[in-house]
Formats: structure tokens, sequence, C-alpha cells
């Protein structure tokens, strides 16, 4: 829907110089050009960047959100385009709201998201409380995805990018939070077109290579972490079969997940094993056929629900879903057993569905994110 002629382009009835927005800016490229962008439209911007976990100990580690570097970096930025920055410390949010889970769900034998719970729990949620203290009348990101106005309400709709769309990381995101958050590179139709916006500014980050991994692992040893947060987790067990037939040894379930075939140590069989089940208690990776990998029902729970009508008010839906950041959605039927739990079914059996993952829900018909809620137990 188009906006308004009265409109400006973030859709507030005012001039952008009376319309205050508050940029999470991450040091990044993508949140700089959202600053840089607004700051030259005329907005009154205020840039925000989050402390999450000591960066004096990250400052060396490229591709780290939120480092010291990457602080420095957004600094920089706010003082080429002439607009305030602040830098807030969130350690004790960011640790108690995400990485204590993140420890938690490995040691459950789970595969988290830890990026997700950032938005949820941080970004979206204590960041966005500050920029409503700062008097701002939005929020701006520089995530991919887009935020559209339909006949009822703010909607969320995939980034026009599908190869950088980031909505499978939003799905918890709720409809108040929408309401005040806008994210103005989601319909740009690829990364070079943010660098080259970031070339036009003249900003320091246009050359800047993107961050890979989770922020607090910036090395990607997920055990390595664990061990350190959680002394003596990585407690040495066997390798089983489905049948219980010890196989090998492993030196500590955390080093695992579901839908692993290489690192088992269990070479010179005839067929190829993977992961099929981690069992904490009895510290036992169970490992199987490809075949046992197939999910067809899923257990979800925790839904955020987007949609127009009541979550609980329909029977079954055929949506489109996602089990995983790195797959395309795919048909599904969703069946609400709460307003906060339900049972998807897939038309066609996905591998390694895993405890911990989300469950995103897409219209089959359009764009739009419909929510999604997190894979609970094996189906």
């Amino acid at each position: 829907m188009p906006l308004d002629s009265a409109l400006n382009s973030l859709g507030f009835a005012k001039p952008p110089a009376q319309t205050r927005v508050v940029v999470a800016m991450s040091g990044g490229v993508d949140s700089s050009v959202v600053a840089a962008q607004l700051a030259e439209e005329g907005y009154d911007v205020v840039g925000v960047t989050l402390q999450l976990y000591d960066h004096g100990a990250a400052l060396a580690k490229k591709g780290a959100c939120c480092a010291g570097r990457d602080i420095h970096d957004a600094r920089r930025v706010a003082e080429e385009m002439g607009f305030p920055h602040y830098v807030l410390d969130y350690e004790n949010t960011f640790r108690e709201a995400v990485i204590d889970e993140f420890a938690d769900s490995y040691l459950a034998g789970a595969t988290p998201v830890p990026c997700i719970r950032c938005n949820e729990r941080v970004k979206f949620k204590d960041l966005l409380e500050t920029a409503k203290d700062l008097d701002a009348d939005c929020m701006a990101t520089g995530h991919y995805i887009q935020r559209q106005m339909g006949d009822a309400k703010a909607e969320l709709h995939s980034a026009a990018d599908s190869n950088r769309d980031q909505s499978y990381f939003l799905f918890s995101t709720t409809q108040e939070q929408l309401d005040y958050l806008r994210f103005p590179l989601g319909h740009l139709k690829s990364k070079d077109e943010t660098r080259a916006l970031a070339s036009k500014y003249g900003l320091s980050v246009a050359d800047k290579p993107d961050s890979q991994d989770i922020c607090f692992v910036p090395d990607g040893n997920y055990a390595k972490l664990i061990e350190k947060l959680r002394p003596g987790s990585a407690e040495a067990g066997d390798i089983v079969d489905v049948d219980g037939n010890v196989l090998g040894t492993h030196k500590g379930v955390i080093h695992y997940t579901v839908g692993q075939r290489r690192g088992l140590g269990i070479g010179g069989l005839a067929d190829p094993l993977y992961v099929v089940k981690l069992d904490v208690d009895k510290k036992h990776v169970i490992v199987g056929p490809r075949d046992m990998l197939a999910t067809r029902r899923v257990p979800i729970r925790e839904i955020n629900w987007l949609g127009d009508t009541k979550f609980t008010d329909m029977k079954e839906r055929s949506i489109m879903v996602r089990v995983r950041s790195t797959r395309p959605p795919t048909d599904a039927i969703l069946r609400p057993i709460s307003e906060t739990e339900a049972e998807v079914e897939l038309m066609v059996a996905e591998q390694g569905v895993s405890p911990g993952q989300a469950c995103v829900f897409y219209d089959p018909d359009s764009t739009r994110v419909l929510g999604g809620g997190w894979i609970w137990r094996g189906a």
C-alpha cells in the first residue's frame, strides 16, 4: 500500500525534522546506512549501540557484532553524519537473557538460535523501551525484512532479497513492537545496493565485511564457550545406535548436534550414520541412518501470531514454514492447540528438525510473515 503523500517516509504526518528516530547501530554497514540515509533525509536521528559483552576481550576479533571495534565504527559514522550517538551497557541483560539460555539449551541437547532471543529480549524489548524514553517516534534497524501497512494493521513481510532475508530471526516480533519499528533496507534487491549507498554517503564502513558467527562466539567454537560458562559440562559418554549398542565414545554431548555426520569417530561402517538424538541424562549420542532424521509432525510452543484472525479461532490452516534459517519455506498445515502451542504437519518430511530451533510461519499467497514458535521436543 503506497504511503499517503502527507506522510513522511517513516509514515508520520509531520516533517522529517520533527520526527525523532532511534537507530540501533551495530557498527556494520547495514545499520550505518540506515542511520546515514535517515540523517540525510533530515530526520532527528539518535544512534544507539549496545555493548553486549566484554568488548575489551573481543577487540581483535573481526566479524563479531557489538565488539569494541564495532562500537568505534558506529561512533565514527555518527560523527561523519552529524548526529548524536550513545553506547549502552547491556552486558548483564544480554548474559541473563541470551547467553545463559544458549548454554543451558545446548546442555539440554537442543540447538538454540540466540540471535532470535537477542532480538526478542534485548533489541526489541529493552532497547525499544529506551527509544521511547528518548521520545523517539520510532526505532529503525538494519535488518533485511519489510514492514508494510495492510488493511488492518502493520504487517511483517520477507525482504525483497531472499538471500538476505532475516524473517526467520524476527518471527517473535510482536504487533506492538512492529507498530513502532521501521526497516528501511527491506526493499533493497541486493547487498550491493546497500554498499553503494554506504559509498554514496562516504561511510568509513562501506567495505566492512559482514559478521558471520554468533556475536559472543566469534570463533564459532560453541563447545569451548559452554565449557567455560558451565564447568564440567563436557563429560565423556557413549555413542550408541538406536538399539543401545555402544559404537564408540565421545568427549561431551555439547560437541554434537542432531543431523551431524562428520566427526563422530566411528568409521568403518557400511552405511554412514548421523546423530539422530542426544540423551543428556545418559550422556548418549544416539546415531542412526539418514532416514531416521526425517520428520513431518513438529510440536511448537511460545507462539507469536501476527495474523489477522485470532490464533485459536481456526481449526487448521495451510501455510508455509521454515524450520531452519538456511532452508526455503515449505508447505505445511498449522493446527493450533492453545494460544501459544500448535502442531505443524510438513507436507514433505524435513531432516534434522531439532528442539531449540524456530518454526516460522508464512502466508502461502504473499510474502507476509505470520509469526512462528519454538520447536520444543523431538517429533
